[in-house]
């Protein structure tokens, strides 16, 4: 009787050991959506609230072009020597990436964009 139940408890710490593993286990998707990933070396002189308004504007456009899923407009590390301002925009697809370019909230946003960065780099992935 003692040897069922050692043999029952060493069972149950198995499973439970087993269960443990299951739920602590990392779980992770690979979304076909499009991240639109940008860099940006700021002009020199570009004021804090002109470059707030950069991404004001990104919200915006989220607001009003089809296919924008999420935004991130709040860089904590940008590397690379100059560049210091950062957002990502995450498309359905990239249909809705190229249509991003040529809607005309993109174009009003740029004339805010367009006079404080000097440079960017842009970085576009899916799965």
């Amino acid at each position: 009787m003692r040897a069922k139940r050692v043999i029952l408890a060493a069972v149950g710490a198995v499973a439970l050991f087993a269960a443990g593993l299951l739920v602590g286990a990392n779980k992770f998707n690979q979304p076909k959506t499009l991240i639109h990933v940008v860099t940006i070396q700021w002009t020199n002189g570009a004021t804090d609230a002109q470059k707030q308004a950069v991404y004001d504007g990104v919200r915006k456009m989220a607001g009003e072009i089809p296919g924008i899923r999420n935004i991130w407009t709040k860089p904590i590390k940008v590397q690379g020597q100059g560049y210091s301002g950062a957002f990502v925009i995450e498309f359905d697809s990239k249909e809705a990436l190229d249509a991003y370019a040529k809607n005309p909230a993109h174009a009003e946003w740029m004339k805010v964009y367009g006079p404080v960065h000097g440079e960017s780099t842009t970085h576009d992935i899916t799965n």
